[in-house]
C-alpha cells in the first residue's frame, strides 16, 4: 500500500514536535524532500512483501472455557506434533504467550497484541519441534511480561495449584502454573526480571535462566535486549537439562548470543560427582526488611547446609553489590523498557537480527490506540521512562549500563572463589492474589516486590537455578542456585543433587490427591 507523505503543514507540526520553527520556505523544501524519502519506504515494503512467511492454517486452537482452565493457567489450547523421535518425543511443552508459535494467537498478557497471530516459529519452538515435543498451547503472561505478580494478565488472575487464592508468581505465571498442576511435562519461561524462577519458585517446580545469549530469543516479545532470557520451567532437574540442551546454542539471528557460544552437555554433567564443589551462601540475599519471611530464609539456609552431606564445602559470603545491584535493574528495566517495548514498538531499533514487522505494526498501532489498557506496572514503568526521556536525557539508563559491568565484576569475584552461590529465589512463599479492587499502590507493590533477589542476575547474566527448597506454612520455597558465566552445567548439578538428596520435590496438594486416587 502506498505510504501517503505529509503536506507541508503536517511537515510544520512534525518540525514543532522537535521544537523546530522552520520558515515557510524551508518548508516548500523540505516537504518534497521528505516525499523523496519516503518513496524508498514504497520500495522496502514491496521487496518484503517477496519474503514475508505466511502463517501456517493447519494449527487449529482454542480459547477454553473457564471449567477447563480453572487455574486460568492456558490463554489457548492446540496439539502441534513435533518430530516422531528425539530428546523431547513424548514431552507435552506450555509455551508462554510472549514466544511466537505460527498461526496460534498471541496476546502477551495484554490488550495491546489481542487478536495477532505470528507467522513465524520462534527458535525455541522450532527446536522443541525438531526434538519430538508436542506444543500443547500457550500459556498465560502477565501484561507485556512486567510484573513478579500472577494478577495483571487481561485474561485474569492465574492461581497457584498449591493454593488458588494465591499469586503463582510471574511473568511466566501460566507456564509455572501447567507444569506444577501436571497439565504439561515442560514449559518455555521468560525472564527479564525473575519471570522463569519466581513463578517456580511459588509453584514449587524448577526454573532455570540461562546465561545471557545462551538460548536465542529470535521470535519472542522484547523487553530490553540486554535482560531478555528464554529458559525451561520443568518438575525435574533433569528434564530442564534435557530441554536446556535442545534450546541452547547460537542461531545467527539474536545479537545477544556472542558469536562463539558453547553449549555444554548438561545431561551428563548431573551425573558427575559434586563432592568438593565450594558453595556460597550470600548473605544479602536472606533479611530483606519488610519482604524476608524467617521461614524461607531458615527453610533456604538448611537446604543449603544439606549440600554438606554430599561433601559440599558450604560457607556464608558477604556480597553487599548484591544490594546494588536492584538499583542497576531498576534503571536499566525502566529507561530500557520504555524506549524499545513502549515507544520502540517492542523491538526498538539499532540492532542486527531477525525482527517482526507484522508484530511491530500490529502492537505499535494498537499501543497508541487502547494505552488505558497497560497494566499499572507497565503504566508506571511508562511514565517514569517518559520523565526520563524528557529531563533526564536517559543518563541514567547510560550511568546503569556501565555499573552493570560492576554488578557482573562482584559476581564473578565471589564465584571465582565458589562454584555456585545460593539465596532464596523470593524472599516470600506465595502471598494472596491482589484483589481488583485493591487501590492501584497495593497492585503494583504486590507485582514487584518479590524480583529483589532474582533481578540483579538479569543484569549480570549468570545463570540461576530455581529449585523447591522445601515448604513454609504448606507453600513451597525456592532455593536459587547461581553459577559461573556460561556454566550453566553447574548450577543444575548442584540442584540435581540437591534433588536426589531430598528425595525428589513434592506436588500440590490436588495432584497428591489424584495421585493415591489412582
Amino acid at each position: 500500500m502506498a505510504i501517503v507523505p505529509p503536506n507541508k503543514n503536517q511537515v510544520a507540526a512534525l518540525a514543532r514536535g522537535y521544537g523546530m520553527n522552520p520558515s515557510d520556505a524551508a518548508l516548500d523544501v523540505y516537504t518534497p524532500l521528505v516525499a523523496a524519502f519516503l518513496s524508498s519506504y514504497d520500495a522496502v515494503e514491496e521487496l518484503y512483501a517477496g519474503i514475508a512467511p505466511q502463517a501456517p492454517t493447519d494449527r487449529p486452537s482454542t480459547r477454553p472455557e473457564e471449567s477447563d482452565n480453572p487455574l486460568g493457567a492456558w490463554y489457548v489450547t492446540t496439539e502441534i506434533p513435533g518430530a516422531a523421535e528425539g530428546p523431547l518425543a513424548g514431552y507435552r511443552v506450555a509455551v508462554k504467550d510472549n514466544v511466537e508459535v505460527a498461526g496460534v494467537p498471541m496476546m502477551n498478557g495484554s490488550r495491546t497484541l489481542e487478536g495477532f497471530v505470528p507467522s513465524r516459529d520462534a527458535t525455541v519452538v522450532t527446536r522443541l519441534l525438531e526434538a519430538g515435543a508436542t506444543v500443547a498451547g500457550k500459556a498465560v503472561c502477565e501484561d507485556l511480561c512486567f510484573s513478579g505478580g500472577s494478577h495483571t494478565s487481561k485474561t485474569g488472575p492465574v492461581r497457584n495449584p498449591w493454593d488458588p487464592t494465591r499469586t503463582t508468581g510471574g511473568s511466566s505465571s501460566g507456564s509455572a502454573a501447567l507444569v506444577a498442576s501436571g497439565e504439561v511435562d515442560i514449559a518455555v519461561g521468560g525472564d527479564q526480571g525473575g519471570s522463569v524462577r519466581m513463578p517456580s519458585a511459588f509453584s514449587g517446580i524448577v526454573g532455570h535462566k540461562p546465561t545471557h545469549g545462551l538460548v536465542p530469543y529470535t521470535g519472542a516479545f522484547p523487553i530490553e535486549m540486554t535482560l531478555d532470557h528464554l529458559g525451561p520451567m520443568t518438575r525435574t532437574v533433569a528434564d530442564a537439562a534435557r530441554m536446556l540442551q535442545v534450546l541452547a546454542g547460537r542461531d545467527g539471528l539474536d545479537p545477544r548470543q556472542p558469536a562463539d557460544v558453547q553449549p555444554q552437555d548438561y545431561l551428563a554433567a548431573l551425573e558427575q560427582d559434586v563432592a568438593g564443589l565450594r558453595v556460597g551462601v550470600v548473605a544479602e540475599g536472606f533479611g530483606w526488611p519488610e519482604l524476608s519471611e524467617p521461614g524461607v530464609d531458615d527453610t533456604v539456609r538448611a537446604a543449603a547446609a544439606r549440600l554438606r552431606e554430599l561433601g559440599m564445602e558450604v560457607e556464608d559470603v558477604d556480597l553487599p553489590w548484591h544490594r546494588h545491584a536492584l538499583h542497576v535493574w531498576n534503571v536499566i528495566a525502566t529507561d530500557g523498557a520504555t524506549v524499545q517495548m513502549v515507544e520502540g514498538n517492542g523491538y526498538g531499533y539499532n540492532w542486527e537480527g531477525l525482527y517482526d514487522p507484522e508484530l511491530i505494526e500490529y502492537y505499535g498501532r494498537q499501543s497508541r490506540q487502547v494505552p488505558d489498557e497497560w497494566s499499572p506496572t507497565v503504566t508506571a514503568v511508562a511514565l517514569t521512562g517518559r520523565w526520563s526521556i524528557e529531563q533526564l536525557q536517559t543518563r541514567h539508563y547510560a550511568m546503569a549500563q556501565n555499573l552493570a559491568h560492576e554488578v557482573r565484576r562482584h559476581y564473578d569475584e565471589a564465584l571465582s572463589r565458589f562454584d555456585v552461590l545460593v539465596m532464596p529465589t523470593v524472599p516470600m512463599v506465595a502471598p494472596p492474589l491482589v484483589d481488583p479492587d485493591d487501590p492501584l499502590e497495593i497492585q503494583v507493590s504486590r507485582a514487584l516486590e518479590m524480583i529483589v533477589n532474582a533481578a540483579p542476575f538479569d543484569v549480570s547474566g549468570h545463570p540461576a537455578t530455581s529449585v523447591p527448597a522445601g515448604l513454609s506454612d504448606g507453600l513451597p520455597v525456592g532455593m536459587m542456585i547461581i553459577g559461573k558465566r556460561w556454566d550453566d552445567a553447574t548450577c543444575l548439578r548442584v540442584a540435581h543433587a540437591f534433588e536426589g538428596l531430598s528425595g525428589g520435590f513434592p506436588s500440590p496438594p490436588a495432584r497428591q490427591d489424584a495421585a493415591v486416587q489412582a
